[in-house]
């Protein structure tokens, strides 16, 4: 029996129709086996397609949320994708969609902070959703690399302790130089008393 997932928010509604995988098991309302899907927006053109594209737009589109989260945000795109994403501007974005369909140019779409933040809300519901039934390849959360938690400090607060440290130093040294040596201590006279011999 074929099931239908629907999720709204403000600006798109993504469906996602299939069914139960009977050979796993499943039954009810359970859907183990993507046939389709689409996403509405307000105002731009439909989407639709497959299982693959789906998952690819659920990779890209989480991944890049996590980096724009994380203040480092960076393009997700090369020639093989079939989703790209990447900032354009202040709370823009870029999405490009490209179709397995030959002779079909590729989707561009240009999204504000709102409406990629209610793509991400609608993706994030079908991911959690207990009635979708079928590992979906998602790619972990991993740690920010080390250029990336480098650019994400202002280069003034970057480089204002080493320049205060450098500073002290300096000026340790500077006073160190104009500081007087100690006079050497005058000669103190003996007065030890001599034992008579015996």
């Amino acid at each position: 029996m074929k099931q239908t997932l629907r999720f709204d928010q403000i600006s798109c509604r993504l469906q996602v129709e299939g069914l139960p995988d009977v050979s796993a098991g499943q039954a009810g309302d359970a859907l183990g086996i993507i046939t389709g899907w689409s996403l509405q927006w307000a105002g731009r053109p439909e989407l639709e397609g497959k299982k693959d594209h789906l998952l690819a737009l659920m990779q890209t589109v989480l991944t890049y949320a996590r980096l724009l989260i994380s203040g480092a945000p960076r393009a997700l795109s090369s020639a093989e994708r079939p989703v790209e994403l990447s900032p354009t501007g202040p709370g823009l974005h870029r999405l490009l969609l490209r179709s397995s369909q030959p002779n079909t140019p590729p989707l561009e779409v240009q999204l504000d902070d709102a409406e990629l933040a209610d793509l991400v809300r609608v993706l994030d519901q079908l991911r959690l959703d207990a009635r979708l039934q079928l590992p979906l390849e998602i790619p972990p959360p991993l740690p920010l690399r080390g250029r990336e938690l480098a650019e994400r400090i202002p280069k003034r607060q970057r480089f204002a302790a080493p320049a205060a440290a450098l500073l002290v130093l300096g000026l340790s040294t500077a006073a160190a130089l104009l500081w007087p040596p100690p006079k050497p201590l005058p000669p103190q006279p003996t007065t030890g008393k001599l034992a008579a011999p015996r």
